[in-house]
């Protein structure tokens, strides 16, 4: 049962400060138990990583040896009297410390999102810089081939690694096991916002289980509809340290700073120190890449910068050569795969090997996108009357469910979404990318609004990220919403991430249709 207090007669700011103050003393009821609960899976997933890391290490280093020397008796490095055995355990050391030291192994970076492997990249990168630099001062003449298998090895076995953790987390966290559970202070609005923003992005490992808005006026209702369940409201006719046994919370979310002010603030800084519950502060900015913020520190006061948009990276030299490169490898990979289906379309049904239709690209200059016909001559013809038969119209997204106008050797290519390897092609001619918004036609174009217009300001792509997160399956505002995600924080990182994730939907067939 939870306790209330009596409020305080005082109101504004001043009121809500007291309302901090008036805990600062007391014990959190039931906060060490809460603890060890919470800390439960954090400290099995961080042994994980931190004994799986020292064994990936020893394997990598142990296979570069035997590749590189055989099994033959126990070679030698030139220089220092040391054997490749004793090499190779200095560089696992070395090599885990880094790990350890870049905090590759942080909670709040591990299990989802790219920066955990680009810390696990750049600390491996940085543990052989400096086993370069004492290799020379040292005059450690080792063997170039069994430094570079090792190094290619370890990591590529650290990122598999990694993975494998990470597939694991993200089923905990899918059947409701391994989440951090968060108490969020702030307006009722807010607060919303970010109890359904964690409900539909769990891989974060964040799930609200209350919410305390710290004021003496009663919320409009006790109970939060999160999606999933329901949470309490309280209002600070509940003390804070009741509101944080109420909700079993590990981590505190401050989704609105006008609530307490600046000396409220600090004081439940204060009062959380030492509980080992998090305090987060919440800028109330969604779809933003972290590399887009920084915090910068002016004359004491920290403020939060906003960088532009990156869009204007993705039409940059790196991003063109990456494309090309990219798609003329590919195309000599799949050059077998490219005749085989155009065999197979051209004996099966009548009508062309490649389809060609027009589709927005870059700043709305149209271009014909090549694909391997999947359907009958006279399709497009069909498209309006066929989306009406399923209730939709053609101002949205239209990808057919059931669409008869698909031949059998088109219901497979499309299945595996070979029909649009042809597309490479487009890639290569510079109409498209590798990765980027799905191009769409004029009619799709003409119903944007300024934030979908947004899409046209990089060229389009084979694939993208609405594509690996539910392909055919998502709605119209959230293929937008991703699109434009992905404009505004474009990334090399991204686009690989992106890639793996196609190939992976693609073996699937996952949404496609």
């Amino acid at each position: 049962m939870t306790q209330l207090s009596q409020a305080p007669e005082a109101s504004g700011i001043a009121a809500r400060r007291h309302f901090v103050l008036n805990d600062s003393a007391t014990e959190i009821p039931g906060l060490r138990r809460t603890q060890q609960l919470g800390q439960d899976w954090r400290t099995r997933y961080a042994r994980i990583l931190f004994v799986g890391d020292f064994l990936v290490l020893m394997v990598a280093l142990g296979a570069a040896q035997v590749v590189r020397f055989g099994v033959s008796p126990e070679p030698r490095v030139d220089g220092p009297h040391i054997s490749y055995l004793a090499l190779g355990a200095i560089l696992v050391g070395v090599w885990w410390t880094s790990l350890q030291i870049h905090q590759t192994r942080k909670l709040r970076v591990v299990g989802h999102g790219a920066e955990e492997y680009r810390r696990v990249v750049a600390s491996s990168c940085r543990a052989f810089a400096v086993l370069a630099v004492l290799g020379v001062a040292l005059e450690i003449n080792a063997s170039r081939l069994y430094l570079v298998i090792a190094f290619a090895l370890g990591l590529l076995l650290l990122l598999l690694e990694r993975k494998v953790a990470r597939v694991w987390l993200s089923r905990a966290r899918s059947r409701g096991r391994a989440m951090t559970k968060v108490l969020v202070i702030g307006g009722e609005r807010s607060a919303g916002q970010v109890a359904r923003w964690f409900s539909t992005h769990v891989d974060a490992g964040y799930r609200v289980s209350g919410v305390w808005i710290p004021d003496g006026a009663m919320p409009e209702a006790d109970r939060l509809d999160t999606g999933p369940s329901e949470v309490p409201v309280m209002s600070s006719l509940v003390e804070f340290a009741d509101a944080l046994s109420v909700s079993g919370a590990r981590a505190v979310v401050v989704t609105d700073t006008e609530h307490l002010g600046h000396e409220s603030l600090q004081d439940l800084t204060w009062r959380l120190e030492g509980t080992g519950i998090d305090l987060l502060l919440s800028p109330n900015v969604l779809d933003v890449a972290s590399s887009r913020l920084t915090l910068d520190d002016v004359s004491g006061m920290p403020l939060l910068h906003l960088s532009e948009p990156q869009y204007s990276g993705a039409g940059r030299l790196g991003k063109t050569l990456f494309d090309r490169i990219g798609a003329c490898l590919l195309i000599v990979v799949l050059g077998p795969l490219l005749i085989a289906t155009a065999l197979a379309v051209k004996l099966t049904s009548v009508g062309p090997v490649f389809y060609r239709q027009e589709r927005v690209g870059q700043g709305g200059q149209a271009f014909g996108m090549m694909k391997f016909r999947s359907m009958r001559v006279g399709a497009d013809a069909e498209l309006e009357s066929l989306l009406a038969a399923e209730g939709k119209s053609l101002a949205e997204l239209p990808k057919l469910t059931r669409d008869p106008r698909v031949t059998r050797v088109g219901a497979f290519i499309r299945r595996f979404s070979i029909d649009e390897v042809p597309q490479l092609f487009n890639v290569l001619k510079g109409d498209m990318s590798l990765v980027g918004p799905r191009p769409q036609r004029d009619f799709e174009v003409e119903q944007y609004d300024h934030v979908a217009t947004r899409r046209l300001t990089v060229r389009p792509g084979m694939t993208g990220l609405w594509q690996v997160s539910g392909r055919s399956d998502l709605s119209y505002d959230e293929a937008i919403r991703l699109d434009v995600h992905y404009v505004e924080n474009w990334s090399i990182t991204s686009d690989l991430m992106i890639l793996w994730r196609t190939v992976r939907a693609v073996v699937a067939s996952d949404g496609a249709y």
